[in-house]
């Protein structure tokens, strides 16, 4: 008798291990190798210092998205004071490194630390409330933060703003675009792992059950509020990472930028991106960050054309409506965002030619 032998087709996983595996194939693995060595090995050198420039802010704005995905996308906590927090990371790094002398390396984790606790401060309203009413707590927050970065001007200088000293780590000066590329994407792949393996955890899972149905999850007995606490203080935490390597790339900070626009805008690349994806906050940060720099050029050229300005023709609020516009045109074509896009184009590659 003929011995049958039957070959797989697809991913075939006997134990729950194998659901929780970041990369299912060898394919998956080697292709990160090859990522990671063209993008320490390769990208810096063979990009100038304006694209290095754009990739360094793509970076930090990745962290601080990815941090807001886990409240909102995966937790289902909208939150209006992302911006706020932001500025929270950056005064904090910025006050101690000047007024207390903590190094670069300490300095940023620390911004971070502190962060997370003002986060879990403004997410004690989350026990009580819920959606609209959550988000203009949320709002509330990031109103009182403003005032208190501009006015506790004993603490945060007020509207002079911080210089902070050069970046150094173990007596090495890193003071160069190129030098901190490497800093940047390094915190960002130690980011997007930890926020990868959280999300494989009963943490991350009771995240999505909170999100998906509040009272089912508590039926299962996962304690809601402890939980919305914790998801604020991660995100916060992300924020203020971010908001410390922005503090020291920028060098010099004042309170302008932390603004109510600046957390509209993360909740543009999260929506963008994906909600509820790690990845998808990445390529929000990667397309929102393009498209300001685009607006920046556009308007540079529109601001030369005299016809336009004879005409009355105002550009203020251009960047306003290309993000307005991107919002919707991604909620009514793809409503999962850029994440769902590149799931679509890896899975019609792996079926080619069988495109069903």
């Amino acid at each position: 008798m003929r011995k049958l032998h039957f070959h797989p087709c697809g991913n075939f996983n006997e134990r729950y291990e194998q659901e929780l595996t970041i990369f299912e194939t060898d394919f998956g693995r080697a292709s990160l190798v090859v990522g990671l060595v063209i993008l320490f090995a390769v990208v810096p050198y063979a990009s100038g210092p304006y694209l290095i420039y754009v990739l360094n802010m793509v970076a930090i704005t990745a962290i601080a998205a990815i941090g807001l995905n886990i409240l909102t996308g995966f937790t289902g906590q909208l939150s209006l004071g992302h911006g706020a927090f932001i500025g929270v990371g950056a005064y904090a790094a910025a006050i101690l490194s000047t007024k207390v002398g903590v190094p670069f390396i300490l300095a940023v984790p620390s911004a971070g630390l502190i962060t997370a606790m003002v986060g879990v401060l403004f997410g004690l309203p989350s026990g009580r409330l819920k959606g609209l009413y959550l988000t203009i707590a949320t709002l509330a927050g990031q109103f009182i933060i403003e005032y208190l970065l501009v006015h506790w001007e004993g603490l945060t200088e007020g509207t002079m703003g911080i210089v902070l000293p050069g970046i150094s780590i173990f007596g090495v000066a890193l003071d160069s675009d190129r030098s901190f590329f490497y800093i940047a994407y390094t915190c960002l792949i130690i980011m997007t792992l930890i926020a990868v393996n959280i999300m494989r955890t009963s943490y991350g899972r009771a995240f999505i059950a909170i999100r998906d149905n509040d009272r089912a999850a508590e039926g299962m007995g996962i304690p809601i509020f402890p939980y919305k606490l914790l998801s604020f203080g991660i995100s916060s935490f992300y924020a203020g990472i971010a908001g410390a390597l922005w503090a020291y790339y920028m060098i010099s900070i004042t309170t302008e930028p932390f603004n109510l626009g600046l957390s509209i805008e993360y909740i543009a690349m999260i929506i963008i991106g994906g909600l509820g994806s790690i990845s998808g906050a990445i390529y929000g940060a990667l397309f929102i960050t393009g498209l300001n720099e685009g607006l920046r050029w556009l308007t540079g050229i529109l601001m030369s054309v005299d016809m336009l300005s004879a005409a009355g023709f105002s550009i203020a609020p251009l960047r306003e409506i290309a993000f307005g516009t991107a919002i919707v045109l991604f909620i009514l074509l793809e409503p999962r965002g850029l994440a769902e896009v590149w799931r679509i184009i890896r899975s019609n590659f792996r079926l080619w030619p069988f495109s069903y």
